[in-house]
């Protein structure tokens, strides 16, 4: 009997797995084939389907209509999951056990607190989770790591040498800038602009890594996003503001509180496209690889050398499976440029 029971635990193993070391240290167990893939949040979304769409089980928020045409048709139906991690979670462990995927995949922090939900999830529902480090430097790694997961090392290794490739020239373009002479940026988030992510948060890695000084920054005392005062942007007096709110892009030129800033006084201030995703952050994922090329000649328009609009469609062809037509690459210049559309 005591065979018998051996030999149907044997069988019922999975029959071809494989270990994967996470980003965390954790060994999890993963099917040798991976043909779905629920992402525990939207940073997460965004690698999936750069890296293997056709495994994305869903959005964690529908798309909206204005994002359809960034995505490849096939995709831009999928079902909307909810998230397990970040603001909003709703996502809950029935209806991740109602899709049954191969594999659950976060990506963005490594903390303690998201390896104890990833172990507690997996526990609960059998299902193997990996969780992947989301900081930008290790973008070329995320890649290579997930691309090997889900069967495309291929397509993970290209895409990560094409990060390294941006990143090499970034920063070949800085070693010639002295850090006192770079420019000073203030992200300005929601309708009042005055949400910002301090120094070393995830949501302003990209205006560091494009040469960029965030002028919040208080020696690193504080951590994420905060809320500035009126007073506090008036004496960091940035020389350039970036943005992805139209409403605050659209009022800051008339508005008298930000008219002593020098930034909207030289006219220095861009609103970021969102389409499908942010190029800032919202989420703060591979949508950043384009907001880097963008930020880069926002910020040293006669160092870094690329055409925004070859750019931009090389990068959505390569990243997002899709071929833009001449009105979705206008529409997103014109967002680029500082000329919202209408």
């Amino acid at each position: 009997m005591r065979n018998l029971l051996l030999i149907l635990a044997l069988l019922a193993l999975p029959a071809q797995a494989r270990t994967v070391t996470d980003s965390a240290g954790r060994v999890v167990e993963v099917p040798d084939e991976i043909t779905t893939v629920f992402a525990a949040g939207p940073p997460a979304s965004v690698l999936v389907y750069v890296l293997k769409p056709e495994a994305l089980t869903g959005w964690p928020r529908a798309l909206r209509p204005e994002e359809r045409a960034y995505i490849a048709e096939p995709f831009r139906d999928i079902p909307e999951t909810g998230r397990l991690t970040g603001r909003g979670g709703e996502a809950n462990l029935e209806r991740v056990l109602q899709i049954r995927p191969d594999l659950i995949v976060d990506f963005g922090s490594v903390r303690d607190t998201y390896v104890d939900l990833a172990d507690r999830v997996q526990e609960q529902t059998g299902i193997p989770y990996l969780l992947i480090d989301g900081r930008f430097d290790n973008t070329a790694e995320a890649l290579r790591l997930l691309g090997e997961a889900l069967g495309v090392a291929e397509r993970g290794e290209a895409l990560a040498r094409d990060v390294e490739e941006t990143f090499a020239r970034l920063d070949g373009l800085l070693e010639e800038v002295p850090e006192e002479e770079r420019p000073r940026v203030y992200l300005a988030r929601g309708p009042e602009g005055l949400e910002t992510g301090m120094k070393g948060s995830i949501n302003t890695e990209i205006i560091e890594r494009a040469g960029g000084r965030n002028v919040a920054d208080d020696g690193g005392a504080t951590k994420g996003l905060v809320n500035a005062s009126m007073e506090q942007v008036i004496v960091a007096n940035p020389d350039t503001i970036v943005t992805w709110d139209p409403h605050f892009f659209d009022s800051v030129q008339d508005d008298p509180l930000w008219q002593g800033i020098g930034a909207v006084q030289s006219g220095r201030v861009y609103l970021s496209p969102t389409a499908p995703f942010g190029w800032i952050d919202r989420p703060p994922s591979l949508n950043r690889m384009m907001g880097l090329q963008w930020m880069a000649g926002l910020l040293y328009p006669d160092r870094w050398e690329g055409d925004l609009r070859t750019g931009t469609r090389a990068f959505y062809k390569l990243y997002y499976h899709v071929d833009l037509g001449d009105a979705e690459l206008e529409r997103l210049l014109e967002w680029a440029e500082g000329r919202p559309p209408m």
